[in-house]
């Protein structure tokens, strides 16, 4: 069973390593459900960890939908991300009627080559999930990440296995968006998938001494600096154990 661990910082990319992922995919802006992170910090997290690191390619929050200047910002990134030695990239572009881009998609993939190429949640957006899985596999993704076009994963499940069973074997079939140690176990057995993807998050406390509590956010109601967003390695060692349970179960 193959854990990827969505990371959002550097520590916690040393996090994920400590718990025993297989894998990280680094973003930026988790409110936003991840953007591409800056070079700088691709650059340290692939310099100190031994894991596959995965980058997410996605210019802005909001929809899938990209102009010609995002788009070429997307490209701009893959080929940084080739100088800087990971070990693929995560996208995703759709047409305006709820298709994959696949003109678009191609010509990034082609230029992401030799890195290992993850259509992200934008295939949760996609009109029909059938069509978009035999488009992704057309165009030569190595896999989806995907909820089953549901919040959760869990909710989902169904629409995975379905997913994976049509699949056959063609492209990896993730499961991912709210899979934790309760959801874990079923999420698997319904779908048959042989990799998932979680956050096991936690927050610690900043080490400021001086802290202005007048402000949060830096005027925003949605964050504190006060609150620090990480991995806990306990959760994904706990994820392993859960996991690897459940395949054994299923006769794998």
């Amino acid at each position: 069973m193959l854990l990827e661990i969505v990371v959002y910082n550097i520590e916690s990319a040393l996090r994920a390593q400590e718990g025993g992922a297989d894998r990280i995919e680094l973003c930026d802006n988790p409110r936003d459900g991840g953007t591409t992170p800056s070079y700088g910090t691709i650059e340290l997290v692939r310099q100190n960890v031994s894991m596959d690191v995965y980058v997410m390619i996605r210019p802005r929050g909001g929809d899938f939908l990209y102009s010609s200047y995002e788009f070429h910002s997307m490209k701009r990134d893959i080929s940084q991300c080739q100088r800087l030695s990971v070990d693929g990239v995560v996208f995703g572009i759709l047409n305006a009627d709820g298709t994959i881009d696949k003109k678009r998609w191609q010509e990034l993939i082609a230029r992401a080559r030799p890195l290992k190429v993850t259509c992200h949640r934008a295939f949760d957006m996609t009109r029909d999930p059938f069509e978009a899985l035999e488009d992704c596999i057309e165009i030569g993704f190595d896999r989806i990440l995907t909820s089953g076009q549901r919040p959760l994963a869990s909710d989902g499940a169904e629409l995975i296995g379905k997913l994976v069973e049509k699949a056959n074997g063609r492209i990896a079939i993730m499961p991912g968006s709210g899979v934790n140690e309760n959801t874990v176990e079923t999420i698997l057995h319904q779908s048959g998938a042989n990799e998932i993807h979680f956050s096991a998050t936690a927050f610690r406390d900043s080490q400021m001494i001086y802290k202005n509590l007048m402000i949060a956010g830096m005027g925003s109601d949605e964050g504190s600096e006060f609150k620090l967003r990480v991995v806990d390695p306990v959760r994904v060692k706990k994820m392993r154990e859960i996991a690897t349970a459940a395949k054994l179960s299923r006769g794998q």
